[in-house]
């Protein structure tokens, strides 16, 4: 059995990672790290768009490519090696994935097509607040079609022309289209530890709102939809996680202390093995996940709970040894280590941090243990 990429999807992650360094330098990221009034940048989710990545997943029949989930994690892998300052998880692997998942065909028809196209940036907004979403936290209410209640954070919010809600209605929980351009919606940009990737407070006074799915499937297609989105930010940490290797690797290398590269001493030697070791574990926990969502296997649950535990693990930790052998000089401004150990405390905490994930895993084994 073959447990990696075929030689069309090796080609296609190849040539993904070939565009990106051109285009996608640290000076890009930079960029947008600088500059308050910026969220992303515009040149590279044009760029990104023309070479159809958004609709990488999404049917020909709706304006994408049709390639594959498996297209989609490699193009998400090479995406997470660059840091990239766009909105693609949250407008490809929730807003898209919300779609395909449980819009009506009329749904499909107009949504998905803007977004292949890169006409629209979408949000996912669940959280009100500290801790897990649960249906008890649950305060957004939707009455005769008009939504009222407060979203924090909101990844992507402040940028976004779509959102998807989670919200009551007659007391049940449901997923809630929102055009965010329309009247009754304010949003409260907020700082966070990686401005490359916006983030916003939403308040909902009377803002318009259609439902997607059925009436009181809310949280379980949240999910659903939680599941298929922590498969691709899996494949995003692991490629950062390797690059954040690589380049503790190369600087173990080439700084010299004593008369030899630090990269010949015991304790960096470690530290070096002890990434390769996390990054790949978290890769073929990332197989799995990728294997259940391709295959719509009922393991999904588990393989995405195992892939985002193993994944957030990894980049976290590389992130963190990077620094550490880069030693002074990795703790400051001109050096890109922050860039990866920001962005990997972000992607921890999309769709949930760790702790959640973790509950969500002995869970599902758990159930799978019972059966």
């Amino acid at each position: 059995m073959n447990f990696d990429y075929t030689d069309d999807q090796k080609f296609l992650k190849g040539e993904a990672r070939k565009f990106l360094e051109a285009r996608c330098t640290p000076a890009v990221v930079r960029g947008v790290l600088d500059d308050p009034k910026r969220s992303y940048d515009e040149g590279l989710w044009k760029a990104v768009a023309e070479m159809g990545w958004l609709g990488a997943s999404i049917p020909e029949a709706h304006g994408g490519l049709g390639l594959g989930r498996i297209e989609l994690c490699a193009i998400a892998e090479e995406l997470g090696r660059v840091v990239a300052p766009i909105p693609f998880a949250s407008t490809v692997y929730f807003l898209a994935e919300a779609v395909m998942l449980a819009g009506s065909d009329q749904h499909k028809g107009f949504v998905l097509p803007k977004i292949a196209s890169g006409e629209w940036i979408g949000c996912f907004a669940t959280a009100e607040g500290p801790g897990p979403v649960t249906p008890a936290s649950i305060k957004c209410k939707v009455e005769d079609g008009k939504l009222t209640g407060t979203k924090i954070p909101v990844t992507d919010g402040d940028c976004a022309n779509i959102a998807v809600v989670l919200a009551t209605e007659n007391g049940k929980p449901g997923l809630f289209f929102v055009n965010l351009g329309d009247g009754g919606v304010e949003r409260e940009t907020l700082t966070t530890l990686d401005p490359t990737r916006g983030a916003a407070k939403l308040t909902f006074d009377g803002a318009g709102a259609w439902r997607l799915g059925g009436e009181g499937e809310g949280f379980v297609l949240m999910e659903q939809v939680f599941d298929r989105a922590a498969v691709y930010l899996g494949f995003e940490q692991l490629g950062g996680a390797d690059r954040a290797l690589e380049m503790a690797k190369a600087y173990a290398l080439e700084r010299f202390a004593f008369g030899r590269a630090i990269g010949g001493y015991q304790a960096i030697k470690h530290k070096l093995a002890d990434m390769y070791v996390k990054n790949e574990l978290a890769r073929s926990n990332a197989y799995y996940g990728a294997w259940a969502l391709a295959t719509d296997a009922a393991e999904l649950p588990l393989a995405a709970s195992a892939t985002r535990v193993a994944a957030s693990d990894a980049f976290w930790f590389a992130a963190k040894e990077n620094i550490q052998t880069h030693g002074g000089m990795g703790f400051t401004w001109e050096v890109d280590c922050h860039l990866y150990y920001r962005r990997a405390k972000q992607l921890g905490l999309v769709a949930g941090g760790a702790k959640v994930w973790k509950e969500r895993l002995v869970t599902q084994l758990e159930r799978r243990n019972a059966a």
